[in-house]
């Protein structure tokens, strides 16, 4: 019911308010198409009109992005005029479809990625869903000439930043001046509907919110991340030195604007849904802290700012008000609602670790995923809707916890040593995987595999590194150059093409110790630096490679080097190598711990991580010391013999690389990553130690 100010009649044993609007025109709607609905404030806004209207068939349509969940619709599951549809509003067929078939003639455009932070890492994808998208259901508007009211929901972002001394808010007719992509795309959908509105007489309106906030909302967002991080005793992040402002609404009081605007709101006008009350951000986060009995003092973390980060947004919101509209929540009432659901609900989200980060950076990728109503069975498609308005979707064939369970995995490479580590740690972490069948030169094999899998991550640890050393690859050049440079750009690129994050385990056996990376100087290889070494076939193609790579903005590359665990039976560990050698060299070196760094690639998947990244331990370890590790924890009677680089070379075919990488980057995304040394003590020898 709207939140009207003038005449209000309480009911006080239904705890709702009956309107008696103002004396003007009222427009009412029959069927209304909402998109976006499954994410937060389209879910608020559909369940109030199924519950408040009867009358009026709403439609959902919702692709059931990472942020979209069914279960915000459930207290719509059961109503008649009530009906969910998957899919994607960039889907012309579907879009026209829907409108014809269900005689649409309202609809509520919500759909859009709207995370600023993900839009710094893939604007493209925000392009493609919020300009893109909106210009699909303009075209269906404009073709079907049914639809009597376009509602388009933009933001405040648009405006750009507010000066910090105004006391003067936006009006709707300022100018618009987009900071960030996510505004930009934004400001653009709001210009294509301007123009169908003028170009082609559809009856538009737009409008342009505050921050909202309260049950149901996806924790990337600051109250829900700082109210799930409070939760769990852990230290609120805060851009900047938190002194930006911002306005926040609770999420009923926005619902309600909404609907006195689909009512009440003028054709080809634009509303601004906010509030004067504003909070720094900071200040945001000393309320969560109390109302937690935590000390801000010791709880508030500053953080690297965003690239760009707007001050301040400031709305004139006089226009809604003279509708009837007026925010009803006060702050500490819809923080306190919004904490006690969290803590009521701690795993409506499911694993939402890579949220929670100080800047999330969610995959975003199309078909998303589905998070069934409660009561669905195992193996049958999910239904949403009343008995005689069934629209059904389709149902992963997977396990059950796999349908609820955020991740898939495809992970290539099951009969090597990391892609078998992978598998386990997937099973020990419940997270549902499956091995690739597919050759990785074999794009139909490889598009057959997201076929059936239906991936949210693809990991490859699949490569040639020679039988049983990298000298096999040099009088096999041919499958070396197949498995390594054209298998990798194959899996990339389908991956690619389908809007999936690849990880991808590569080697840092691409350099070697120069003029100014000189050994035992400190000095790493960075993750710019370019390769410069080519002494092996093996490491050749690996850099040739990883070069091509850097143009793919879907992968994750991970640079391994000399790999160790704590099975030291296995022939590819470098102690289990280099303990069964008649002599060694005895040069440091950065190594990869894989018990501590494969668990960590696995975080950075769900973090969405891209781009090159050393893969090793901070610092370096000699041979010496690795086996003198050896001898004392394992066999106190090994004995070993040092030679020469120079030795060396006549007993192998192609020179081995020596060098430091620079782990610094992986470091700050890890700040609990271990030395070479460290690692090395705890992971490997403690658990091996001979007593």
């Amino acid at each position: 019911m709207l939140n009207v100010v003038g005449n209000v009649e309480e009911k006080e044993s239904l705890h709702v308010v009956v309107l008696k609007l103002p004396d003007m025109a009222s427009y009412t709607p029959k069927n209304i198409l909402i998109t976006g609905a499954a994410g937060f404030i389209a879910s608020h806004v559909a369940n109030r009109l199924v519950r408040s209207y009867p009358d009026y068939k709403i439609v959902v349509l919702d692709k059931l992005d990472y942020c979209s969940s069914l279960k915000n619709l459930l207290p719509s599951k059961s109503s008649p005029n009530f009906k969910f549809v998957k899919g994607d509003i960039g889907s012309a067929d579907l879009v026209n479809y829907l409108l014809i078939t269900e005689s649409i003639d309202t609809i509520m455009h919500f759909a859009a990625q709207t995370h600023v932070d993900n839009s710094f890492g893939n604007s493209f994808e925000f392009t493609k869903n919020n300009i893109y998208g909106t210009h699909v259901l303009l075209e269906a508007c404009k073709v079907t000439g049914q639809i009597r009211r376009f509602i388009h929901v933009s933001t405040d972002e648009v405006y750009g930043e507010t000066e910090e001394d105004a006391v003067v808010g936006n009006h709707e007719a300022s100018q618009l001046l987009p900071t960030n992509p996510y505004s930009a795309t934004k400001a653009g959908a709001e210009m294509l509907v301007m123009a169908y509105g003028r170009s082609y007489g559809l009856p538009v309106i737009t409008t342009r919110g505050n921050n909202v906030y309260g049950p149901n909302q996806f924790p990337e967002k600051l109250i829900p991340k700082f109210i799930l991080l409070a939760m769990q005793g852990k230290n609120l992040p805060i851009h900047g030195d938190g002194s930006n402002v911002r306005s926040y609404l609770y999420c009923e009081d926005v619902a309600e604007a909404f609907e006195v605007v689909l009512h009440k709101g003028e054709v080809g006008h634009v509303y601004n849904i906010g509030t004067k009350k504003e909070r720094r951000v900071v200040d945001v986060a000393k309320d969560i802290c109390r109302l937690f009995s935590m000390d801000p003092e010791t709880c508030i973390k500053f953080v690297e700012n965003r690239p760009f980060n707007d001050q301040r947004y400031f709305l004139d919101d006089q226009k809604l008000k003279d509708l009837g509209w007026s925010e009803r929540t006060t702050w500490e009432e819809g923080l306190k609602k919004t904490m006690d659901w969290y803590i009521n609900n701690p795993d409506w989200w499911g694993d939402v670790t890579g949220a929670l980060l100080p800047h999330p950076r969610m995959l975003m990728m199309p078909g998303g995923l589905e998070r069934h109503f409660e009561g669905s069975e195992e193996g049958k498609p999910a239904s949403f809707g009343s008995s005689n308005t069934r629209i059904v979707v389709p149902s992963s064939k997977n396990t059950s916890s796999q349908q609820k369970h955020p991740f898939m995995f495809l992970i290539y490479g099951r009969t090597g040593w990391i892609g078998g580590l992978l598998g386990k740690l997937c099973e020990k972490q419940g997270i549902p995987y499956e091995y690739g069948k597919g050759r990785l030169e074999d794009r139909s094999s490889l598009l057959a595999d997201l076929q059936n899998v239906k991936p949210t991550h693809v990991f490859n640890a699949a490569g040639v590194t020679g039988r049983p050393n990298v000298d096999w690859c040099e009088s096999h050049k041919t499958e070396t150059i197949r498995t390594n440079v054209a298998g990798t750009l194959t899996m990339a690129d389908v991956c690619r093409e389908h809007g999936i994050l690849m990880i991808n385990y590569a080697t840092g056996c691409i350099f070697e110790y120069n003029a100014t990376h000189p050994e035992g100087s400190g000095i790493g290889f960075k993750e710019e630096d370019k390769p410069n070494f080519i002494g092996s076939f093996y490491s050749k193609t690996k850099a040739m490679v990883e070069e091509l790579l850097r143009d793919y903005d879907n992968v994750c590359t991970l640079r391994v080097r000399m790999p160790i665990s704590s099975d030291l039976s296995n022939p590819r560990n470098f102690i289990t190598k280099i303990s069964r050698y008649n002599k060694v060299v005895n040069i440091p070196n950065s190594m990869t711990i894989l018990d501590e760094l494969l668990p960590i690639s696995i975080e950075m998947a769900k973090r969405n991580l891209k781009g090159i990244w050393n893969f090793t331990n901070p610092g370096v370890v000699s041979h010496n010391e690795i086996l003198e590790m050896y001898r004392d924890y394992i066999d106190p009677n090994f004995k070993w013999s040092n030679f020469t680089l120079e030795e060396q070379a006549k007993v192998i075919v192609a020179p081995r690389s020596n060098n430091e990488m620079d782990a610094s980057k992986l470091k700050t995304e890890f700040p609990e990553l271990l030395s070479i040394k460290e690692s090395l003590i705890k992971y490997v020898f403690e658990p091996n130690k001979k007593t």
